[in-house]
């Protein structure tokens, strides 16, 4: 299975991906423990707190109590996977027949008519993993991002529950015609796979709303720190532009003394790094247009490599870029993606370490990903790493990951954390076929 979640029509490959969840934590799982009882005389309302001892309860465990799901359905669904598992491409193949034939829900393929049959693929993994568990916190997590990906692709939710329906007629008549001499099974099955899909929906509902908020709220944060941003960019250009022309004039006086001149150089660099960093907040907040050009990604690379110095101990290999197609987009935007992830990768590795540049293609997707050998970031603030002023750098103000999120979903894709073993990683993913909505 391909690891990127990203093609989905209505079942994404995250049903079969081995790669962990983009924003892993309280966003996606256990957001709003309950607090049960260990007790079985909890349900009387008699009892006074603090009487029995309390355990937190995951949000998928609530749901589960509250559908009634136990150790009696999950036998069941196992029981009849032998028999169902057969009819898992035939069901896909309905299902995806059921999408085509609808205009509106097959513009919600990702990727178009061309991926159906990996699709489909993925969507035989799903049902594997729906029959035979098991349903703990990763099976949870691995459905969350389902919802997520219905959010990014901005999924109508009707077209889910549509869909939703597809499969639970397929997989109900197959209980219907196994079990038409034998009442007792038909009835539980039927009971135990309606509560499974009624969690599945549950589950993509509730990390959809979850990341739609915050997809929302993001959107008002940069609305107003654009607003903030403008102002004071603007402001800030005057008062710099005396003191460059100062500078200017008093190099030229001073040119024979090199003690003042050194500190005038001190005091350039610094007016420099300030225009640099005014420069970097007007561009999050304006919608220059795109230069589009086909663009190949192994030159872009490596004029971000020439722009930054690299430290005599810091090695950056590079795999599989020269091989990977061009895409459309603005040159001139997607080096300084390259390069604010580079300069990060280069600072995180230290004195000594590497930095590895990655290539492949996703079928319709081109993807790199830059990975260093240095700490990690900071779990505290993954969540909020692509926003602006969220920075994991000592001296750093938290501005080019937003920018570099800017610029990559104006060009239609997508960029991601996905660190793991204490070492970052950060992957960019672009259209192959150019998206000009974004533009």
């Amino acid at each position: 299975m391909d690891q990127e979640p990203q093609r989905a029509g209505f079942y994404c490959s995250a049903s079969g991906a081995s790669r962990p969840c983009e924003e892993p934590g309280p966003r996606c799982a256990r957001a709003s423990p309950v607090v049960v009882s260990s007790s079985p005389e909890s349900a009387n309302p008699g009892r006074e707190a603090g009487s029995h001892p309390e355990s937190v309860e995951s949000l998928f465990d609530e749901l589960k109590r509250y559908v009634g799901f136990g150790a009696a359905d999950e036998a069941a669904l196992k029981a009849f996977h032998p028999i169902a598992a057969p009819e898992f491409p035939r069901i896909a193949e309905v299902f995806y027949v059921r999408i085509l034939a609808h205009e509106e829900a097959r513009k919600a393929l990702e990727g178009g008519e061309s991926q159906v049959g990996r699709l489909k693929v993925t969507l035989v993994a799903w049902m594997e993993k729906l029959f035979q568990g098991p349903w703990d916190e990763e099976y949870f997590d691995l459905r969350c991002r389902i919802g997520r990906v219905h959010v990014r692709i901005a999924l109508p939710q009707h077209y889910m529950f549509g869909a939703m329906n597809v499969i639970r007629r397929e997989l109900n008549a197959l209980i219907d015609a196994h079990f038409a001499s034998q009442p007792g099974e038909l009835g539980l099955t039927h009971a135990s796979l309606g509560k499974m899909l009624d969690l599945e929906l549950a589950i993509m509902l509730h990390t959809y709303r979850e990341d739609l908020v915050a997809q929302q709220e993001r959107i008002e944060r940069l609305s107003t720190f654009g607003q903030l941003a403008g102002a004071i960019g603007h402001e800030l250009r005057n008062p710099l532009g005396v003191m460059e022309s100062s500078l200017y004039i008093l190099k030229g006086r001073l040119a024979a003394d090199e003690r003042a001149m050194k500190h005038l150089g001190r005091i350039g660099d610094q007016v420099a790094i300030s225009n640099q960093i005014i420069n970097t907040l007007l561009d999050l907040i304006r919608d220059r247009p795109l230069s589009r050009e086909r663009v190949r990604l192994a030159d872009i690379l490596g004029a971000a490599r020439d722009a930054l110095p690299l430290p005599d101990g810091v090695v950056v290999e590079v795999e599989g870029v020269e091989d990977l197609p061009d895409v459309e987009g603005d040159a001139g935007q997607l080096r300084q993606v390259l390069v604010n992830l580079l300069e990060n990768a280069v600072h995180a590795a230290g004195e000594r370490g590497e930095v590895h540049v990655t290539g492949a293609r996703r079928n319709a997707v081109v993807e790199l990903a830059v990975e260093d050998s240095g700490p990690g970031v900071d779990p505290s603030i993954r969540r909020r790493l692509f926003e602006p002023l969220v920075t994991n750098k000592d001296k750093g103000i938290g501005l080019g990951l937003a920018l570099v999120r800017r610029i990559v979903e104006r060009h239609g894709g997508t960029v991601a954390y996905e660190g793991s073993g204490g070492r970052a990683r950060f992957v960019v993913r672009l259209p192959v076929k150019p998206v000009h909505a974004h533009a």
